[in-house]
């Protein structure tokens, strides 16, 4: 820290990378469970009338991921136009979010299905990703206030299409592509499950872009903790408020349930599919809580994570067909099948995992850590090469 209280930009993008690390680590332990357990694909853990406190915090836990993860996108985003002019940012953010589209319905579509059926498409966090910097790469030529301004007015203001009154056509593709999560049939066999519309995941970029400029250097370290905190905090009651008053911000309300724990689990309940206003609360308060304490308390046993937080679009794509293979490997010694027998349409299971196939819960745990050691060292070697050589594409990975 220098003596005008700032941090030097290396020290401030490792807070960044390590918050990145952290959710990416956790976000293992969601997908490990898509694959592994046994009830992962027969119901919803957040299902009151069928889930447990363990299944349901496995679950809700890893809500923090993709809000997160789009946030520090933004803010990223924001940190980056100090080196480049606003032409060449808008450049590079119109082509990497049209390469993360492409890589969303190609790449990481084979990673779930290990197929080219087609049968059934999924546009998920990275497609929201791509088409949200798509969109900022035109806006960043407004002024910064504005692009923030925006951000507020979709993440507070997109659940107003939850009242009746309000709500346009459902089956619109077009309504289903920017904010209601909805099923697109292409044809009788065809079809496109949108779990992530873009304006509510734009909502949430934009407000870290505009969060962005706290960690411009120039900025001072202790306003910039104050900041965070009192936001964060500020952003924790508002949640609890709004979500005990159920007068706005998600269409799935909370009741008394057959105890305290069932209560409680409710409550955090919120709604992901669209992200409602109260999930964004309720998942981006705390991060910005703890961004404030990593600016005073540094956690050496966590900076192994910063490495997955430095090549984040590598683990991503790279975690999904380990964990599909492993799976599938599992499920083929345990059912006694070749490969050539499995069917990887989408409609006989997860890609070729049938549902009620898997292990119970506790042993999801030991395999999700087993996960995150393999792919340590891969990710590792990825960030050396990374660090190293100035190729062009690799920004784009």
């Amino acid at each position: 820290m220098t003596s005008t209280g700032m941090l030097s930009e290396k020290s401030r993008i490792s807070v960044i990378d390590l918050m990145r690390g952290i959710v990416m680590v956790i976000m293992a332990l969601d997908h490990t469970r898509d694959f592994f357990h046994i009830n992962a694909l027969v119901f919803d853990p957040t299902d009151m009338t069928k889930t447990n406190p363990l299944l349901f915090f496995t679950r809700w836990i890893t809500h923090f991921c993709a809000p997160t993860f789009v946030f520090l996108s933004g803010v990223a985003i924001r940190i980056s136009s100090q080196r480049k002019i606003k032409k060449e940012l808008a450049v590079f953010l119109l082509t990497r979010g049209l390469w993360l589209i492409l890589l969303e319905v190609v790449v990481v579509r084979f990673s779930f299905f290990f197929s080219f059926y087609y049968d059934f498409t999924f546009f998920q966090v990275i497609w929201a990703i791509g088409a949200s910097m798509v969109i900022l790469s035109a806006l960043i030529f407004l002024p910064e206030a504005i692009v923030f301004i925006l951000g507020l007015v979709i993440t507070i203001g997109h659940n107003l299409t939850d009242i009746p009154s309000l709500k346009p056509d459902a089956a619109s593709p077009l309504w289903i592509l920017l904010n209601q999560s909805g099923f697109i049939p292409i044809d009788a066999n065809h079809g496109i499950f949108v779990p992530y519309p873009v304006f509510p995941w734009l909502g949430i970029m934009l407000l870290g872009f505009g969060v962005g400029r706290w960690y411009l250097s120039s900025f001072d370290l202790e306003k910039r903790r104050k900041l965070l905190l009192t936001t964060g905090i500020g952003v924790v009651v508002l949640f609890i408020i709004l979500r005990y008053l159920q007068v706005y911000g998600d269409p799935a309300p909370w009741s008394v349930q057959k105890n305290a724990m069932f209560t409680v689990m409710s409550f955090l309940n919120t709604t992901k599919y669209p992200v409602s206003l109260m999930y964004s609360l309720m998942t981006l308060g705390p991060v910005l809580i703890i961004l404030a304490m990593m600016e005073r308390v540094r956690l050496n046993f966590l900076q192994p994570l910063v490495v997955f937080g430095r090549v984040p679009l590598f683990y991503y794509i790279l975690h999904f067909f380990l964990i599909h293979a492993v799976s599938l490997v599992a499920y083929m010694i345990s059912s006694e099948k070749s490969f050539s027998e499995i069917d990887l349409h989408f409609s006989a299971g997860f890609g070729g995992i049938p549902p009620g196939v898997g292990v119970e819960l506790p042993w999801v745990y030991p395999i999700w850590i087993a996960i995150v050691l393999l792919l340590y060292p891969v990710c590792r070697w990825y960030n050396q090469y990374k660090s190293t050589h100035k190729h062009w594409w690799l920004s784009y990975l």
